[in-house]
């Protein structure tokens, strides 16, 4: 990124963060908590024992994000406002987010209202999935996005095709629709296919697999994008006794328990793998994006682990000088770095 890409990016940030008005965080920085009612008809670890044909609530609440405040287009569906040249855009893992949300809404209340929510992202979903050069069927973002590397639209990531698949399969779920049982398992192809064959899926030299948020080289494994996807995979698998989505969803949870001490400065969480010197450490939301995250995984497998890292990582955030440690060590990635 050159210097001048760089104050710009800076720029933004600081708009989103201190600016008037709401912007894209505005969407994305809501409280993270899990969803206890998507559990209630589980064993005692959360984890079922074999597929079942209704998914059931998502693994989070998203509550803030269903009554979203920012901007919508004439057929309500959300828009983020990026500000600057970037503008108002419309971003699938919102859109997969708030349709999600919508749908937890609807499950606990009945209201039609909400259940045409969460078909308006179905349906968005549906009519925007885009064949990549390999002819696989992606969610593409339309704008140019400064990560490590420019990454220049169209651009597509695993999150979005994870959570889609999500929402998709639920709206299959209400509905019976198989339009969006189609979507769903187009969309899921690109979550079995590795980078370089148009897909999201990354093999590394010990032969953990990952699945990519962003498509960058080399990869940076972002560590909620990668649990947020896993569960995609693992709605599929529940859904339509999958077996390829089974194989891939418990090769990825042997990944992330092989790996999550590689996240684990001691006193903080980190967002990613960078590659570099210094590393990049989670926000305050981002830390607590992982706690919940790691307690969803740990219901889903049964893995005691996650919850212990869960919990560990919750003691980080008492100590005050912890906090402040990780703000001022994050900001000083920012400014060296991205």
């Amino acid at each position: 990124m050159s210097s001048a890409t760089r104050w710009q990016y800076y720029r933004r940030i600081l708009s989103a963060y201190l600016g008037s008005g709401s912007s894209h965080l505005t969407f994305w920085h809501e409280t993270p908590a899990i969803n206890p009612r998507a559990f209630q008809n589980d064993g005692e670890t959360g984890a079922p024992a074999r597929p079942s044909r209704q998914l059931g609530e998502y693994y989070m609440l998203f509550r803030e994000k269903a009554d979203y405040a920012g901007h919508y287009d004439a057929n309500g569906i959300p828009m983020l406002d990026y500000r600057g040249v970037i503008g108002l855009q419309y971003n699938p893992i919102a859109t997969a987010q708030w349709g999600l949300a919508n749908y937890n809404q609807f499950c606990e209340t009945r209201e039609e209202i909400r259940a045409q929510k969460t078909l308006k992202a179905a349906n968005w979903l549906c009519d925007h999935l885009e064949q990549n050069p390999h002819g696989l069927w992606v969610w593409n973002h339309h704008f140019d996005w400064d990560y490590r590397d420019t990454l220049k639209a169209p651009w597509y990531s695993g999150l979005a095709q994870g959570q889609g698949v999500s929402l998709l399969l639920r709206a299959h779920d209400h509905t019976g629709d198989n339009k969006y049982l189609r979507a769903a398992e187009r969309a899921f192809a690109a979550l079995t296919r590795p980078i370089a064959e148009g897909g999201v899926l990354f093999e590394d030299q010990e032969k953990n697999l990952w699945i990519e948020e962003y498509l960058v080289s080399p990869p940076t494994h972002i560590l909620n994008g990668f649990m947020w996807a896993l569960w995609g995979v693992f709605d599929l698998w529940r859904a339509r006794a999958a077996v390829n989505a089974k194989e891939i969803f418990d090769r990825g949870v042997k990944t992330l328990a092989r790996n999550l001490r590689r996240y684990d400065t001691g006193y903080w969480s980190l967002y990613e793998q960078s590659g570099t010197r210094l590393k990049m450490l989670a926000s305050p939301f981002y830390h607590q994006l992982h706690i919940v995250q790691l307690q969803v995984m740990a219901r889903l497998t049964g893995e005691t682990e996650f919850a212990r890292v869960a919990e560990r990582w919750e003691n980080y955030t008492r100590r005050r000088t912890n906090r402040t440690r990780a703000l001022i060590a994050k900001g000083a990635f920012k400014l060296l770095y991205y």
